[in-house]
């Protein structure tokens, strides 16, 4: 009798703790299933093939790379590398690999996969090179030489020149390492079929509807909280809410300003919300070899004359009700080398009708105007903010017919130039300026097929400040360029820079544990629901 209470105590204290575990110095509830209200669905489950922040969302929870950025900041800490060295040089990085990590498939981490995950962005002759796009590699890496081998648990990345971005670039989705035998065994399918070494492992996505992972019993990093997490894919933020109140999702991302109000007076609900790191804006298609160039949009003053027709301060304060910063820019105004001494164009239809006039088009013109359908972090509600700027266009003679498809087809299209104007986003990647302005508006980004720059927008002048910024690891240089750069861009005028939004997410108020991050990344190995 007394040994049989025994070991029922004993029983019964490994259940606790087995059900409870202290994270943050709060105690969690270990089990259960998380559902996630997504304003869209991934484009790819691959995440070196993406470049869509939905996407990432999702990949993020399944793979990881050989650093990542500490929690809540955009500061690199070791991942599945342990410890790196940096040559004198800058050329050389030799990263030491964690050992005894496996695959979510069972297979073995060591240096093939890095080098495998790696050259299969940038070299011809890799056997997968052929199944992606690789876009992200040829905005961020293309100063990497070589990915070499050197032991079973040692790395070396070599660089053609020196480049200042590069550690906090290894840390972004990109360099995500992925398994091997799983990119031989589905080859061009590999992105329906995705194997990482994540906290979660990918077991069923069904394409506008929902992506299912499930808990990672062996990641190296100790098991999330959650057993089973579901991305529920939900495009109307409104219906979002409703699902969220209803207690049929747990989270949502990217409430519309309208709703912050009633969720503020919820009980079962709550709020998180950050500065954001990103930029929504209009950009004019500038590129003769685009499918959807159009004539006026190479002048610079039918550009100026847009950009002085959209009331953007009255965007913001009505339909970001005080959610987001007025753009002059393209940083944000919280990112280091953002030059304040720039003078947006103002709200002014009188000087937007005077500049189309001496453009030759005194009655104005017609184009199309493409526009997102999913809920953006910088754009709570794009078919809104798209009719207003539709009709301060038209009151100066500009009809925009707003066109839309669905977000995957809108990516690939933007990219490929099929656009006169479209209204896009960013968010930064890595906390540098690099990353907004040589990604979004350098010539080496106004690729069609794979642009980044769908402005197409081509200055040689912008082009050698922007790879003089990436040489020098001098951060006083480095602000002076980046700050005469954002001069030439505002003079050049191939955006209208509309808002920099604050970034939302809501709860359950059983849901703890989540952390935002300034790069707008979403992991939620961290959270936990508990018992209520």
């Amino acid at each position: 009798m007394k040994k049989w209470m025994m070991w029922g105590t004993i029983f019964m204290l490994v259940v606790g703790l087995i059900g409870l575990a202290s994270a943050q110095g709060r105690c969690v509830q270990v089990g259960g299933t998380l559902v996630h209200g997504s304003a869209g669905d991934a484009y790819r489950l691959d995440p070196a093939d993406v470049t869509d922040g939905i996407s990432v969302s999702m990949t993020d929870n399944i793979f990881e790379g050989l650093v990542r950025y500490k929690p809540g900041t955009s500061e690199v800490e070791p991942a599945l590398a342990e410890s790196w060295e940096i040559s004198p040089d800058g050329l050389s990085f030799t990263f030491h690999l964690r050992k005894g990590v496996k695959f979510h498939d069972g297979t073995d981490f060591n240096a093939d996969a890095v080098v495998y995950s790696l050259k299969r962005q940038f070299d011809p002759d890799h056997p997968f090179f052929k199944n992606g796009e690789w876009a992200y590699w040829q905005w961020m890496f293309t100063d990497v030489k070589d990915v070499v081998k050197v032991d079973d648990y040692t790395v070396k990345i070599i660089l053609s020149q020196p480049n200042a971005t590069i550690m906090t670039s290894l840390a972004m989705f990109t360099a995500s390492i992925v398994s091997p035998a799983a990119c031989e065994k589905y080859g061009a399918d590999f992105f329906k079929n995705p194997v990482g070494t994540g906290p979660f492992k990918f077991v069923e996505w069904v394409k506008d509807d929902h992506l299912t992972l499930e808990v990672n019993l062996d990641y190296w990093g100790g098991r999330a909280y959650v057993d089973k997490l579901i991305f529920r894919v939900i495009p109307d933020p409104s219906v979002r809410l409703i699902e969220l109140e209803k207690g049929s999702i747990d989270s949502m991302e990217y409430p519309t300003a309208d709703d912050l109000e009633r969720i503020k007076n919820n009980p079962n609900l709550y709020i998180l919300e950050a500065p954001g790191l990103n930029v929504g804006y209009l950009a004019m298609n500038m590129g003769e070899d685009t499918p959807g160039f159009e004539k006026p949009f190479g002048d610079v003053r039918v550009r100026k004359a847009i950009a002085h027709a959209i009331n953007k301060p009255e965007i913001v304060e009505y339909l970001y009700q005080g959610t987001a910063l007025l753009a002059k820019n393209p940083i944000p105004p919280i990112m280091w080398g953002y030059n304040d001494a720039i003078e947006d164009y103002e709200y002014n239809p009188e000087k937007a009708i005077e500049l189309l006039k001496e453009a030759g088009y005194p009655n104005g013109f017609e184009t199309t105007f493409w526009v997102m359908p999913v809920s953006r972090p910088y754009m709570f509600d794009p078919p809104k903010i798209a009719e207003a700027i539709q009709a301060d266009l038209e009151a100066v003679g500009i009809k925009a017919n707003i066109y839309s498809v669905e977000w995957g087809t809108y990516l690939q299209e933007t990219e490929a130039g099929k656009h006169p104007m479209c209204m896009l986003g960013w968010t930064g990647d890595n906390g540098d300026p690099d990353n907004f302005i040589y990604v979004l508006l350098d010539k080496d980004a106004a690729i069609v097929g794979s642009a980044g720059n769908v402005a197409f927008y081509r200055n040689d002048e912008l082009h050698d400040i922007l790879i003089k910024a990436q040489r020098t690891y001098d951060i006083a240089e480095r602000t002076a360029l980046y700050e005469k750069a954002q001069e030439i861009i505002h003079a050049d005028v191939p955006w209208v820079p509309i808002a920099h939004a604050k970034v939302f997410m809501v709860f359950k108020k059983n849901v703890r544990g989540f952390v935002m991050y300034p790069t707008e990344r979403k992991f939620f190995n961290t959270v936990s629901i508990e018992q209520e």
